[in-house]
């Protein structure tokens, strides 16, 4: 009898064995697939995945009203993703198709799919900077603007154009040249007409501060005659260490009720700006632009005008000259003259100059 019963139990010790081995290898068999499985979902997420062209970072555009197949294609087309599989997977995961945001994204070389749907997804855009100078008109700004950010240059013309738009801002369609002081500004890329001038508006009144104010006044000028007055600085001489004293000639000439009979309001009116040499005829052209016709400043600015005319006119050298000619070697500086006699004599010297070239327009 007991011979039986320690049978017995030997046979079931041994059958608890098997079930505990069978146990273990399921546990360990378990164990293994979610290691693998947690290695797996581990690469899908975190192992690098971008790959840009020489290893440099590049730009990434969404536009407005874009969805997220339209930003698939774009990283597609610029075979910006090693592995699209893992890419959609994840950003399935994330719901980045209901959260697309248009802008300016950087893609970095090794990112991975984490990094990069936390970028898209979460909008986290890079601002850019935007540089405009030598500009003649708000059209050639809205031209040059318009390729920098989102907003066409159409867009931005037809707000430039809309009387009652900038005469909410204090200009008219004379003056708003005024409005934009050439610089380089960090903007975010996806900005619209309204949002591009609306930051044009508050770098404005930052510039105008209450010290250049108080020089405008001083000189019996508002914020926007100054700004005029500087186009014209600007369109005489491109030397900045001579516009101070040409800004004087000027200011001199405004004060004594003089015409300010300035050439570069006859180009102006022309509208050739390779015109070397004003006529006779030139001076006659009925404009209010015309400054050997109507005294005064122009209605507004002829371009619109740099950092460095506008500190030129602010700062202007007090002198007694009235009269300014370029030199006669064209080196673009100019001679300076008290009287009408002497200036007509610096006036023949650069005319002979001209014609010694064989310049007659």
């Amino acid at each position: 009898m007991i011979k039986l019963k320690t049978q017995h139990n030997i046979k079931l010790e041994k059958k608890r064995r098997r079930v505990r081995r069978i146990i273990l290898f399921a546990f360990g068999l378990l164990l293994l697939f979610t290691l693998a499985g947690a290695y797996l979902l581990y690469r899908a997420v975190m192992s690098p995945n971008v790959q840009t062209p020489d290893h440099k970072t590049i730009s990434l555009y969404i536009p407005s009203h874009a969805d997220f197949g339209q930003v698939l294609d774009s990283l597609y087309a610029k075979h910006l993703i090693v592995n699209k599989k893992t890419f959609e997977w994840v950003a399935r995961k994330k719901d980045c198709k209901n959260h697309v945001h248009a802008g300016h994204y950087l893609i970095k070389d090794g990112m991975n799919n984490n990094q990069l749907t936390n970028v898209l997804r979460g909008g986290l855009q890079t601002p850019i900077n935007i540089t405009f100078n030598n500009l003649h008109d708000v059209d050639q700004l809205a031209g040059c603007i318009g390729k920098l950010i989102e907003a066409d240059s159409a867009s931005i013309s037809v707000l430039l154009h809309d009387k009652g738009y900038v005469g909410q801002l204090g200009f008219n369609s004379h003056t708003i040249p005024a409005l934009f002081l050439p610089n380089t500004y960090e903007v975010y890329w996806n900005m619209d007409a309204n949002a591009f001038v609306s930051r044009m508006f508050q770098e404005y009144c930052n510039f105008w501060n209450e010290t250049r104010t108080a020089k405008a006044n001083a000189l019996n000028l508002t914020p926007i005659e100054v700004s005029t007055l500087a186009s014209i600085v600007d369109k005489e001489t491109n030397k900045t260490d001579e516009m101070a004293k040409i800004a004087g000639v000027y200011l001199n000439r405004l004060k004594s009720g003089w015409l300010l009979q300035a050439d570069p309001t006859l180009v102006f009116i022309v509208n050739d700006p390779t015109m070397r040499r004003v006529l006779a005829s030139h001076k006659e052209i009925e404009s209010p632009y015309n400054t050997y016709k109507h005294q005064g400043l122009p209605p507004g600015p002829i371009c619109i005008p740099s950092l460095a005319a506008i500190n030129a006119v602010l700062n202007a050298q007090q002198h007694n000259y009235y009269y300014f000619c370029a030199k006669e070697d064209l080196s673009g500086y100019h001679n300076f003259a008290k009287t009408l006699a002497e200036h007509n004599r610096n006036a023949a010297k650069f005319q002979n100059a001209l014609n010694s070239r064989g310049i007659w327009k």
